[in-house]
């Protein structure tokens, strides 16, 4: 952790002494070529948010071809900075040209910075305008498009026809009086009326029959 936090601080240390670098060549040529006072400072000013309004622009991976254009224009600018003033030109007799290009910078920069900030891809809000746009009828329309054909009424059901009643049961008097003895005992017992299945296991009897003695009960 402490090795990673040092490597950190090592190459934040590094951007900060360039950007410092950078930022005070950019003025010392401003101001050679002419502009005094707060204009020099505000020269590295647009150059670096140039350098990072492209750089953002390259990250979203949108428009990668204007992106790496303003790119390089703005690093050419900073490193023109840069290589001017290592000597290789005279700050106190700048040239016409260089007075021509520190003047019309503003210009390119604001250009190139309202470029790469106002040009994002409008596909999403061409699509919203494009609904917003539509008329009901228009939508009615599509949804009739999309609805498929309506299915045919199906057939009416054919009711069953009833089955045949089963013929009558014929039950002993005897069965009738044992049964209805042991409907007693149950309801003494539990407080409630004897149900057809209780009663076809007391007495083991088959289903029609203990239907037809729960009847005569």
């Amino acid at each position: 952790m402490r090795a990673h936090l040092a490597r950190v601080d090592a190459v934040l240390v590094q951007a900060v002494i360039a950007a410092a670098l950078s930022f005070a060549h950019l003025h010392d040529v401003a101001s050679a070529a002419g502009q005094d006072g707060w204009k020099a400072w505000a020269y590295p000013v647009s150059v670096d948010l140039l350098l990072v309004a492209a750089w953002r622009r390259l990250r979203s991976g949108d428009a990668k071809a204007a992106g790496w254009c303003w790119f390089l224009i703005a690093l050419a600018a900073s490193l023109g900075a840069n290589i001017a003033t290592a000597g290789l030109l005279d700050l106190d007799h700048v040239p016409a040209w260089l007075r021509i290009l520190v003047a019309g910078w503003p210009a390119v920069a604001f250009l190139g910075g309202t470029l790469l900030v106002h040009s994002s891809p409008t596909t999403h809000d061409e699509t919203s305008d494009a609904m917003d746009q539509e008329t009901p009828k228009d939508i009615e329309d599509q949804e009739d498009a999309l609805d498929p054909a309506p299915e045919p009424p199906a057939p009416p059901a054919v009711e069953p026809a009833p089955a045949p009643a089963p013929p009558p049961v014929a039950v002993p008097a005897a069965l009738v009086e044992h049964a209805r003895k042991v409907a007693e005992e149950h309801h003494a017992r539990t407080g409630t009326a004897i149900d057809t299945p209780t009663l076809r296991a007391r007495l083991g009897v088959p289903p029609p029959m203990a239907d037809a003695i729960a009847a005569q009960l």
